[in-house]
């Protein structure tokens, strides 16, 4: 999860491609929602006339970040600590939303941890972090808020996952096993909670600048060649992924359950997964 301290901001000129009210008298729960592409997330359904709740370990950067958001949107951002690998923390979150707002029509899952590591370098408690945060914590958040409303009343779960498991990325073992999982327990639970009038999809973003994972796993060193393989020529941004969010909860998606949307660009598709180029990341990041 981001460790950044600088202050989150608000889109600028934010184009409406939906209906203001899209999303009007629905609350979201968001993990991971006070930085980065889960503020983002966040910010774009408040847009669209929803509440949200975000919630993160660190209190005082989601009470900043909820500050921020509902100063920008006009609407209710409930800041709550919480951590997804403690369920009896996250029934406390889960609790107090639904205290606040008796309802959870969404969840995005999106709190995650991950860095670069050579396979044969990697500790156990390494591997074993990032897969009680990324899988283990999605299965949490999710097992909680279902129990607790979705059961009952149906909803959309959105798990933010990643391209990474898709071909084998070099260093990334971890981060790809934990991806894996999630997108595994994404089609089990679309088949038996389907019939719930719960919706359960995967949204797996690829390079997106701005994020403390960009600038974490290599961004920094990306070059223009790299960029210019990428079929549409660009890398992706925080917008662009809360856009594909937006579109996978809103009744124009009432299709789509239990798949993968990779929203990358195109750059699955064509990027290397050059080891040495890698290692040479891992030396330069290194020395910063």
């Amino acid at each position: 999860m981001s460790q950044t301290s600088e202050k989150e901001r608000c889109i600028n000129n934010y184009n409406y491609l939906f209906r203001k009210d899209l999303l009007q008298n629905k609350v979201a729960f968001i993990t991971g929602g006070g930085t980065g592409i889960g503020f983002t997330i966040a910010e774009v359904l408040m847009r669209h006339g929803c509440d949200v709740v975000i919630a993160s370990r660190r209190l005082e950067k989601v009470k900043e970040s909820a500050a921020t958001l509902s100063a920008e949107t006009g609407r209710r951002c409930l800041p709550l600590q919480m951590d997804v690998r403690d369920p009896k923390k996250i029934q406390a979150a889960v609790s107090e939303a639904m205290k606040q707002f008796e309802k959870i029509n969404i969840l995005v899952n999106n709190a995650a941890g991950n860095f670069l590591s050579p396979a044969e370098g990697l500790s156990f408690n390494a591997f074993r972090t990032v897969m009680d945060i990324d899988a283990l914590g999605t299965y949490n958040v999710t097992k909680v808020i279902f129990d607790e409303y979705m059961k009952k009343h149906g909803g959309v779960i959105v798990n933010i996952t990643a391209t990474l498991q898709v071909r084998g990325q070099v260093f990334q073992l971890h981060a790809g096993a934990a991806k894996a999982a999630i997108e595994a327990m994404t089609r089990h639970l679309a088949v038996e909670w389907g019939e719930k009038g719960i919706r359960i999809m995967c949204v797996a973003p690829g390079p997106i600048e701005q994020t403390e994972g960009f600038s974490r796993l290599g961004g920094k060193a990306m070059t223009r060649e790299y960029v210019e393989n990428i079929p549409i020529q660009r890398v992706g941004t925080r917008e662009d992924i809360a856009n594909t969010v937006l579109y996978v909860v809103s009744d124009a998606a009432k299709l789509l359950t239990g798949t993968t949307i990779i929203a990358d660009g195109g750059s699955w598709l064509t990027s290397e997964n050059n080891l040495q180029r890698i290692k040479k990341i891992m030396t330069n990041q290194s020395k910063l």
